[in-house]
């Protein structure tokens, strides 16, 4: 029967980039030549060279090598192709990605394969509007080698001459920056073909587009072992599948990972060991050879420098960097910036692929989530007082959207939905040394809603990671941290790990009596655990005491009609019960619910149960009649005040059900187990231990009909389930052994049931113990079974 819930605490796919060629970018280039506007119609001092007449010497192309490691993308490249042959004499194409998402190797790859499509190709660096005049001028000089001597203004302007009088070329512009630095570029030239690449996705206008995302799990893979192959032909490549989904199948990752793999011998298993351990380092390690500035640690600082002029775009990414990678709703980020500032940096970071943004939503990509939330004092974007102070911010903006909900109540449950993926990412990103007071909160409000979704395990380590930094934060003695001792006990009861759960109990009432004192609700509501948990482990003589002092303190100190003593009041009978005394158990049922209806109204949550539990007191002397007929008024109620899907309602309709079967009614039981398992599995899931319950339920009342057929193998797949869930010494697996045996014996298979019998019993004993119910009833089967 239920206690008192626990108090709530308030509160781009290349083994390599394109080359570097030899062009002087250094001639007094300045950090904001982003913003030049270059003005083609310059007026040159010397006649210009008639290059309209220059041929194109194919022989003259500049293109970077081709690689033999490129890998995948046969959707993007036939995209690109199609675009060109929809297209009339003239095309721009604009492909755009994040940075190191391959989108040079794509545009490098693109060009080799249409070498004889094209009569000249050129490529061009082209992340400033000053490196687009000299990637320009070398193609005048290249052509013409007599415009040598002139300034790079004429050879820029004649470079774009002959591109607007020739067709039979293909221009690549390497990582533009921004539209505007290309667009004076495109409004002169109207002929051939001009493939861009750019980390920018907006703001192309009448460009066609080819977004570019990561490779593909098997190509990130395929990719992965071709560097390690070709130096390193033995290498053990064993976990390369983790490695590359945590690298997130970017291939500027795979290609910097992959080569360090080759030159130190490590095997993926221990590249990821070291990746936890040492992120900052790997982040930026190169292999020999390897360019330090194309990284998985620099090559973001370079957009996030582009961005500066937006102060909240940095603040906001290194908050994103705590989130899990996708679904993240707008809302979680209240409070980071207000508007339109928060609009205006998710634009921004959407433009320049670092961020994909919804209507509604946002995702970003894990590596750069992993790279933000680094430290390093040396980059001014990963200061690590400012990721500290991001990450406590997620903290406590998770923690906020929580607050005041109730994770039993099922109303509730979509906003911890919303916040559990978000919550899950922080903690495990995060140590118990930086928790906060918000981070114990989100902790124990969690644990609590996984605990009655059936996820004990997840809900134990948040209870005990919750204990240890309520602990450290304000002491053994703190209220929230008894509270939080409490709720660990709680967990480790749904668990059935009662030899850890009584034992915090008791260390927690000692504490909270002489902390609190004997008299405080809280002081009360640790007896009242206790005492339940003494009554599952079968302990009468000490949870009948315990039920009746707390019984009497409450109706002493809250009053008689308090609903706390109404819940003690309900709970003792229910203990009474256990006992087989119903003499007790019924009158005591029925006083509650009066005194219930009476206090709290005929329709709140607690008076259904008391009406529930009295049509279960009713069963358990015989009285079918009355039962059922308590049992339906009490669903019919659920129904209407609760609704149909409520965890409260599933319940009685699975009690219904029961008592329709004692009572022989297979007809209406079978259906309405039949319904209430699919509900069951559609609205808490297939591993919730109320489904398990009710496929359970279902299989009893299959095996009552005689149909043994389907009784079995649902018994079977129920104690998978159970062990698989629940563990195999949980008191519900066990009892789902016994269930299975049980079905066994009535199908006269002796020799599986009485072994199944043995083990139950065996384990049941070293259990709950020899004088359990559960284990009595164990055994009284195992005794009929041996004598058949």
């Amino acid at each position: 029967m239920p206690t008192d819930p626990p108090s709530p605490e308030p509160a781009d796919p290349a083994a390599s980039a394109p080359p570097v060629y030899a062009v002087d970018n250094s001639r007094g280039v300045q950090a904001g030549d982003n913003n030049i506007q270059h003005n083609y119609n310059t007026v040159m001092q010397a006649p210009l060279p008639a290059i309209e007449s220059v041929s194109a010497v194919p022989d003259l192309s500049r293109i970077p090598l081709d690689t033999a490691l490129f890998v995948g993308r046969s959707d993007e490249l036939d995209q690109l192709d199609d675009v060109l042959n929809e297209s009339g004499r003239a095309t721009v194409v604009a492909v755009h990605g994040l940075g190191g998402v391959g989108k040079s190797t794509l545009a490098a790859r693109f060009m080799h394969l249409h070498a004889g499509r094209f009569g000249f190709r050129w490529w061009i660096t082209a992340d400033s509007a000053a490196a687009i005049d000299i990637g320009l001028s070398e193609l005048a000089e290249t052509l013409q080698p007599a415009t040598r001597e002139l300034p790079v203004e004429q050879r820029s302007a004649l470079g774009v001459r002959w591109l607007a009088t020739h067709e039979d070329w293909l221009l690549v512009l390497d990582n533009v920056t921004s539209p505007r630095d290309v667009a004076g570029l495109l409004g002169r030239v109207r002929t051939g073909t001009v493939v861009i690449t750019s980390r920018q996705g907006s703001g192309w206008r009448a460009v066609e587009t080819v977004p570019l995302d990561v490779l593909a799990d098997n190509e990130a893979m395929e990719l992965l072992a071709r560097i390690v192959r070709s130096e390193w032909p033995e290498g053990d490549l064993t976990g390369a599948d983790r490695l590359c989904e945590e690298l997130g199948w970017l291939p500027l990752a795979v290609e910097q990972a992959g080569a360090y793999l080759a030159q130190t011998r490590t095997s993926p298993t221990a590249y990821l060991e070291l990746l936890a351990r040492f992120p900052a380092r790997m982040f930026t390690a190169t292999a020999e050879g390897g360019d330090a500035q194309r990284t998985m640690a620099r090559v973001w600082h370079v957009t996030l420098d582009h961005l500066a002029g937006t102060p909240a775009v940095g603040r906001l990414l290194r908050q994103l960097a705590w989130y899990a990678p996708g679904g993240i709703p707008r809302d979680l980020l209240a409070g980071v910036v207000g508007e339109p500032e928060l609009s205006e940096a998710l634009g921004r970071l959407a433009a320049y692929s670092m961020i994909t943004l919804t209507g509604d939503a946002i995702a970003v990509h894990r590596l750069v989530q992993a790279v933000t939330r680094t430290p390093d004092p040396t980059d001014p974007h990963r200061h690590p007082a400012n990721i500290a102070t991001a990450r406590d911010n997620t903290a406590a903006l998770l923690a906020a959207t929580i607050a005041g909900l109730g994770p039993l109540t099922p109303a509730d449950w979509p906003a911890y939905r919303t916040v559990l993926p978000h919550a899950r990412a922080l903690l495990e990103h995060t140590t118990p040394d930086t928790d906060t007071t918000q981070t114990s909160h989100l902790l124990n409000e969690l644990g609590r809603y996984l605990e009655g979704q059936g996820d004990v395990g997840t809900a134990i380590g948040y209870h005990t990671r919750a204990c240890d930094s309520y602990q450290l934060l304000n002491g053994p003695d703190h209220p929230s941290t008894l509270t939080s001792r409490n709720n660990l006990a709680s967990a480790y009861r749904s668990a059935g790990d009662l030899d850890r759960a009584i034992p915090l109990y008791e260390a927690t009432l000692a504490d909270r009596e002489r902390v609190q004192g004997p008299d405080h609700p809280d002081t009360l509501l640790s007896r009242n655990n206790l005492a339940s948990a003494y009554r599952s482990a079968g302990d009468l003589d000490r949870a009948i005491p315990l039920y009746e002092a707390t019984l009497a303190d409450r109706e002493r100190v809250l009053g008689p009609d308090h609903p706390n003593t109404l819940t003690s009041r309900n709970n003792l009978a229910s203990a009474y019960q256990s006992a087989g005394d119903l003499g007790r158990a019924t009158p005591l049922y029925k006083a509650t619910l009066a005194d219930s209806e009476r206090v709290l109204g005929p329709d709140h949550p607690d008076t259904l149960l008391s009406r529930n539990n009295l049509g279960y007191a009713y069963q358990s002397a015989g009285d079918l009649g009355r039962a059922i007929s308590l049992h339906e008024v009490t669903l019919a109620d659920r129904e209407r005040v609760l609704g149909p899907d409520h965890p409260s309602t599933l319940l009685s309709r699975n009690n219904l059900g029961y008592a329709y079967q004692l009572a022989g009614d297979l007809d209406r039981a079978i259906p309405l187990h039949e319904a209430t398992l699919a509900d069951s599995e559609r609205v808490l899931g297939p591993d919730h231990p109320n489904t398990l319950t009710s496929r359970n339920n279902l299989a009893s009342a299959y095996q009552s009909a005689g149909d043994l057929g389907r009784a079995i193998p649902l018994y079977e797949a129920t104690l998978a389930d159970s062990e698989r869930v629940l563990g195999p010494d949980h008191p519900d697996t066990l009892l789902s052994r016994n269930n299975l045996g049980y079905a066994c014996q009535s199908a006269g298979d002796l020799g599986r049931a009485i072994p199944l019998y043995e083990a139950t019993l065996a384990d049941s004993e070293r259990v709950l113990g020899r004088d359990h119910l559960t284990t009595q009833i164990i055994r009284s089967n195992l005794d009929r079974a041996r004598t058949t």
